[in-house]
């Protein structure tokens, strides 16, 4: 599914690089764009495992928990940045990180710039160093020029001096606000951190691995030219603070430690395959976290029955578990028992206390595969209701277009792959769709006004 990952030596010398002020420029202006493209990896049961990591903290830095969106992305290094309300966390920092305590350690930092307002701050930097930048251009071309007039070549080298050092001073500058920033939000993850009880360990744990990778990576990197202090500045300045905290050695409850373990073997075995699952298995075999793993594996590469059957044996053990009901209708769906898999996933629907918006989509595609008018019916009604709660499921509206072209309803269908084509970014196809669907409704009903809407829709800084 995945390419092959990159050392983590490589990665982390990649992530203390050099960067130019141009790139530092095109990367605040154009965000929005950039989160467009991110790989997005979406299950249930990861995301709400971390939302109950984000809960309390974002509760302690007084930011609404509704109003932020964590997003998976699909890459394998240890990252987590922030892009207006929403959080992005790479698969790779849940993978890596061996307790909870280490990942909400991240959330924190991240909450910290939120709560600050360092995306804003830094916008204001930039337009800064973006004027500094050209004051330092155009003194730098009127020497250049005057050096021609006057045949002095001395004068035109300096002038050409005083353009690169102006935008050498300029990247320098954003690059110490930035580090500044980090050290400020490493200060307010332990505030967090303190004001839910839970220890700052994981962040030390952290940083000292990215310490190591660099040491390990011979890299030699200045420390003026990069955006994050270094690791071991930022130990050294977290050591006092986390040592000074009365929850200095409190460990993460076994039940969430449980769940975090069953989160990294699902994430290696369907992003990483059988021998990165099968690693994790070991350190702790006959755990509920490995026998998770071995029913996932056994699913994705083995025997059906024999997964179906370790499976139900999980479903005994925890019978209100919804994601062991999710894997027992995603195997019934692979065995082609439709009927099966929508009794699974409608007890998953209805055992998953984070109500997710993928769980009915789930059920809503077997009540499709089941194929009759009233279970088409019941579908587009699941996916419907998944969608409610989940307006940016791109695949769920292709899903819930087929379902209701299955069912005759073409206005509804082209609207709703209009729907898709917006939430995927593809604006120009989801206006050609939201076209389509108005012409066979009527003006001002719902369906419409939404098809205008999409019409209307005009990307920041560009025109309709």
């Amino acid at each position: 599914m995945l390419s092959r990952p990159r050392s983590t030596i490589a990665r982390t010398a990649r992530a203390f690089a050099t960067l130019s002020l141009a790139a530092v420029l095109a990367m605040a202006g154009s965000v929005s764009a950039f989160a467009q493209n991110v790989p997005v990896v979406r299950d249930a049961e990861i995301e709400a495992l971390v939302r109950d990591y984000a809960r309390p903290i974002f509760k302690a830095a007084g930011l609404s928990g509704d109003a932020i969106n964590i997003v998976l992305v699909n890459d394998q290094s240890f990252n987590a940045f922030v892009a207006g309300r929403r959080m992005f966390i790479n698969t790779g920092a849940l993978m890596t990180a061996e307790t909870p305590n280490e990942i909400i350690g991240v959330i924190a930092h991240e909450a910290g710039h939120i709560a600050g307002g360092h995306q804003q701050k830094l916008r204001e930097q930039l337009e800064r160093a973006k004027t500094m930048a050209i004051l330092a251009t155009l003194l730098g071309a009127g020497a250049m020029v005057a050096g021609a007039t006057s045949n002095s070549r001395g004068l035109a080298g300096a002038g050409m001096g005083v353009m690169a050092g102006g935008g050498e001073m300029a990247q320098r500058s954003i690059l110490a606000y930035q580090r500044t920033e980090e050290m400020t939000a490493d200060r307010s993850a332990i505030a967090y951190l303190n004001a839910t009880g839970q220890s700052g360990m994981g962040m030390l744990k952290t940083f000292s691995r990215f310490q190591n990778a660099l040491s390990l990576s011979g890299a030699q990197v200045d420390p003026y030219k990069i955006s994050h202090p270094m690791p071991q500045e930022r130990i050294a300045n977290l050591e006092v603070l986390v040592k000074q905290s009365p929850y200095l050695d409190k460990v993460d409850p076994p039940t969430l430690q449980q769940r975090h373990d069953m989160m990294r073997i699902k994430i290696a075995a369907y992003m990483q395959g059988q021998a990165a699952a099968s690693r994790l298995m070991r350190k702790n075999p006959g755990s509920l976290a490995s026998r998770y793993g071995d029913a996932q594996m056994t699913y994705l590469f083995g025997n059906l029955a024999s997964a179906l059957t370790k499976t139900s044996a999980l479903i005994k053990e925890q019978p209100k578990n919804p994601y062991f009901q999710e894997l027992r209708g995603d195997i019934l769906m692979k065995a082609n028992r439709p009927k099966d898999a929508a009794d699974a996933y409608a007890r998953s629907v209805s055992l998953d206390p984070a109500r997710s918006g993928l769980l009915p989509v789930s059920y809503g595609q077997a009540l499709m595969a089941i194929g009759t008018p009233d279970s088409l019916k019941k579908a587009v009604a699941q996916i419907n209701t998944g969608l409610g709660r989940d307006r940016e499921n791109a695949a769920g509206y292709r899903y819930l277009a087929q379902a209701y072209g299955e069912l005759g309803n073409i206005p509804a269908a082209e609207l709703a792959t209009a729907e898709g084509h917006f939430y995927s970014g593809d604006y120009k196809n989801a206006k050609i769709f939201a076209m389509r669907a108005q012409q066979s409704m009527k003006r001002g009903e719902p369906g419409w006004l939404r098809a205008q809407d999409i019409i209307n829709y005009a990307p920041s800084g560009k025109k309709k």
